[in-house]
């Protein structure tokens, strides 16, 4: 119980920390809060081309040493919650997985998902009607051995069976390098109806690792991927999330 009063002062606490970020945070209030533990990004390159007719022509799909890049992200969410209100114990904490690459409208560079897998139902449902996002539900898991995480996720059509591991001194990522590319982003992307709208979100710099990573099964993304991702792991990265807004 003493986890869910702690949390909300974290998550908080983290605009605290601004100097790091690319653009001021927003005026308004956020609106919910989350916490991700034991996260690993797995990323691989793409051809830009590939991505192009999976996101809209609005937004410039980014490349980093000539390569567009997909991401595949496993994590447990904790701490969920509204703005002003605690975490509420059994709907607060669920797997998610997604499925991302890099964006631009010419500012404000962010994410575009091209798929979000929740454990939770109803958090599902939810995030698809407040932020437009592919969310789905799916059957999920994970193991926990030490360090190392065995994780599970399953839906029609979408499998992603692993195992990963940090290994390696905990860093932010430094400005300019890959790993900063496809970590630092401070908004999302996503479009409804013709529109493009774009959601605010801020944390501090990511505390990273490399990692070890060995996939048994991954029929996750929308292109085909080549060779062994490249792996960076992150214990737990507080948040706080914006409302919708029109890009």
């Amino acid at each position: 119980m003493r986890e869910y009063v702690e949390t909300p002062a974290r998550q908080a606490a983290t605009l605290d920390v601004r100097a790091h970020r690319p653009w001021p945070v927003p005026e308004g209030s956020w609106l919910q809060a989350q916490t991700w533990e034991r996260l690993c990004f797995l990323h691989w390159r793409v051809p830009r081309a590939a991505l192009r007719e999976l996101v809209p022509e609005r937004l410039e799909i980014e490349t980093f040493d000539g390569s567009a890049w997909l991401g595949i992200t496993p994590f447990r969410i904790t701490g969920l919650r509204v703005r002003g209100l605690l975490p509420v114990p059994r709907l607060s904490s669920f797997l998610e997985l997604n499925v991302r690459t890099y964006v631009s409208p010419g500012e404000k560079p962010g994410i575009w998902f091209f798929a979000l897998d929740a454990e939770s139902r109803f958090f599902a449902e939810a995030a698809k009607r407040l932020y437009r996002l592919p969310y789905h539900h799916a059957r999920m898991s994970w193991w926990l051995r030490g360090n190392e995480v065995e994780y599970r996720s399953e839906r029609t059509g979408a499998r992603f069976a692993g195992e990963y591991a940090p290994g390696g001194e905990v860093a932010p990522p430094e400005q300019g390098t890959l790993e900063h590319f496809l970590t630092e982003r401070y908004c999302l992307y996503t479009e409804h109806g013709g529109e493009l709208y774009r959601a605010e979100i801020h944390h501090p710099p990511w505390p990273l690792q490399e990692a070890e990573a060995e996939l048994e099964e991954n029929t996750m993304a929308p292109v085909e991927l080549d060779g062994e991702p490249l792996a960076h792991y992150s214990a737990r990265q507080d948040v706080v999330i914006w409302p919708l807004e029109t890009a």
